[in-house]
């Protein structure tokens, strides 16, 4: 097959484009891109290919359809940033595909605003759903957010002024480097604007005097979750997930979800964290995922009882198991299904689950802790201290 070209090309068009750019369009057999791309550049003899949809799939027949030609892609912008260039390298390989940047949409935006592009937090929402951009909204934190059409800033605007960021400053840039290039400015509790579907989204995060503080530290308030009473309090699930380490790219068994907050935190940690909540409570689960929707993570819920319902999952990098761990062969099946360096933590707050943890922890060591909390509480008219019931957290890499 012969090398494969990818150009990025931006709503400037043909014009934009550098002379490599534009030699690698001329000199291909075939173009391929969305209909919009195919307009922006001028007719000749290469056959002009429109992606289908579903792309992901029909991708890899297109490619053996028109492989012994030599083929230019268009792709909005810079390819390798959220786009087909990637998706390209990873099905052929990186010596087969060459790489024609264009600025990209953020480059652009953070140019019109005056943003250094190394302090910008980027949230593509092509394809996904909104609340993917809450673990972000941060006071004074500077969001380009990657629109997926014309509806997505007043869903942003939205999001925002219900999460108490109205205040925000909320720009939408629209036909960025076009001629119908628009830039509008206003805050995110007044925005109200019809807009190109081709726009990108800045976003300066400025919080309402009432606005909760949610960071993507562990810890996050009780009262941020939906819960029925299973959930893994405050200062426990600090621990616990001091224990997790979650580390970007990794992926998280929760054993027990209840409302999902270990799962959650662990998922909020870094936008590349995984998670899979395995709750055998049906009304549970869509409890956790109300709760993983709020807080703007996407957690992967599989309603069924453990250890049966974990298998065939993903193998997991850390293991949480904060209930049922007392089901015959729980502990063997979490412990097996670790590669080297997995982390195992349970928890336990009955004297069954504390034996169980007990002849563990003596068979593979690991550390093992007792936290007990207690908290100010009205005491007649003054003030005295409510212990909460103590948890036994055993904790063992692999």
């Amino acid at each position: 097959m012969p090398e494969l070209t990818v150009v990025g090309i931006g709503a400037d068009g043909w014009d934009g484009l550098a002379p490599s750019g534009r030699h690698a369009v001329e000199a291909a057999e075939v173009v391929m891109g969305s209909g919009r791309q195919l307009g922006l550049v001028p007719d000749g003899s290469a056959a002009k290919v429109a992606w289908p949809s579903p792309l992901s799939e029909a991708l890899p027949g297109l490619l053996a359809e028109y492989g012994e030609r030599r083929i230019c892609v268009l792709a909005s912008g810079d390819p390798t940033f959220h786009g087909i260039g990637t998706t390209l390298t990873r099905l052929l390989g990186a010596g087969a595909v060459r790489v024609i940047p264009h600025p990209s949409s953020v480059s652009l935006a953070c140019a019109r605003l005056g943003w250094p592009q190394d302090q910008v937090q980027v949230v593509s929402l092509v394809g996904r759903p909104t609340d993917l951009v809450q673990p972000h909204v941060q006071p004074g934190r500077r969001l380009v957010v990657l629109s997926w059409g014309a509806q997505t800033p007043a869903e942003v605007a939205q999001l925002l002024t219900a999460r108490g960021f109205g205040a925000s400053e909320f720009t939408v840039l629209e036909q960025l480097a076009a001629p119908g290039e628009l830039v509008r400015t206003t805050t995110a509790a007044t925005w109200d604007h019809e807009v190109d579907a081709l726009n990108v989204i800045g976003v300066l995060c400025r919080a309402d005097q009432d606005a909760p503080l949610l960071p993507t530290t562990p810890g996050l308030p009780d009262s941020a979750y939906e819960s029925d009473g299973q959930l893994t309090k405050r200062e426990v699930r600090a621990v616990t997930l001091s224990r997790l380490a979650p580390i970007p790219g990794q992926l998280l068994w929760d054993v027990g979800g209840g409302a999902g907050s270990i799962a959650i935190e662990w998922s909020r940690h870094h936008p590349t964290c995984k998670a899979v909540a395995i709750e055998k409570d049906p009304d549970r689960a869509k409890r956790l995922e109300r709760n993983a929707a709020t807080l703007g993570v996407a957690v992967r819920t599989v309603v069924g009882a453990a250890p049966e319902a974990l298998a065939g999952l993903e193998a997991p990098d850390a293991v949480f198991v904060g209930g049922g761990a007392t089901a015959g062969g729980m502990i063997e099946a979490c412990w097996a299904a670790l590669a080297p360096g997995g982390r195992l933590v349970v928890n336990g707050v009955t004297l069954e689950t504390e034996v169980l943890i007990a002849r563990w922890y003596a068979e593979l060591g690991g550390d093992l802790v007792r936290l007990s909390v207690e908290r100010a509480a009205p005491v007649g008219g003054m003030t005295g201290w409510r212990p909460a019931m103590p948890v036994t957290i055993w904790s063992v890499t692999k």
